[in-house]
């Protein structure tokens, strides 16, 4: 469904990205995991078209999505799930919603989808008609997953969807972000939550300082000694 292949991104000079490729297969979980400052969200802003690399391919379906520009794409049925939530605080959380549908016209289906949405998370259709900024910061992350699946995504981009949250909310999310994939959405996750995003991956890239040292199934990584060193907490024995 996506490919990345060669692709070098350069911020002033300093390369964030140093030829790296991967496959993201219709119907799965992928996941990147690694430190802050690995080429996660730079690698998911490039293909949203927010950073224009120096080199490589970004394909969608054999489509080069770098001749895209970045609000075409909620038209391809890709969407990304910021880090820091970015929803708009001032406007209702129906109002949010609504917005993630903005390019879609069948009506029908919008509230066909609203209540997908409210099905998955019960606590924004109870609170469908408050502020957004006066939600928790738990709530503020369903509202901006559930305005992503408002665009009927083909593929959902997730930028650190676990970050703030209390263990119980990230629990929760991961369940969700698997139910969300069972309904035929692909995920392409980064987390720095490496145990969390691997457990529900179907296949994993490991990234330090812009290029990609690993890759496998979730459970391989899981099982990876360099792995649980690194990213699980756990020492290496030996």
């Amino acid at each position: 469904m996506l490919k990345i292949e060669d692709l070098v991104v350069a911020y002033g000079g300093i390369e964030a990205l140093k030829g790296i490729s991967l496959h993201v297969e219709a119907g799965k979980i992928i996941t990147l995991v690694g430190a802050n400052g690995a080429g996660k969200s730079t690698t998911l802003r490039t293909v949203m078209g927010l950073v224009k690399p120096v080199s490589g391919r970004v394909l969608f379906q054999g489509r080069d999505l770098l001749a895209e520009k970045t609000h075409q794409l909620a038209k391809l049925h890709i969407t990304l799930v910021p880090e820091g939530r970015r929803i708009f605080p001032k406007l209702t959380v129906m109002e949010n919603l609504r917005i993630g549908a903005f390019c879609r016209q069948d009506e029908k289906e919008i509230q066909r989808d609203l209540e997908w949405v409210f099905s998955l998370f019960p606590i924004l259709k109870e609170r469908s008609w408050q502020l957004a900024g006066t939600l928790s910061g738990g709530e503020q992350q369903m509202l901006a997953v559930g305005r992503a699946l408002m665009s009927r995504p083909q593929l959902l981009m997730m930028d650190e969807p676990s970050l703030g949250l209390a263990p119980l909310l990230v629990k929760e999310i991961f369940r969700i972000i698997k139910e969300i994939n069972q309904q035929g959405v692909t995920i392409l996750l980064i987390e720095q939550n490496a145990n969390a995003a691997l457990q529900i991956a179907d296949r994993g890239y490991v990234m330090e300082t812009g290029r990609i040292v690993l890759s496998g199934t979730g459970r391989e990584l899981l099982a990876n000694p360099e792995v649980k060193a690194a990213y699980l907490g756990k020492k290496r024995s030996g």
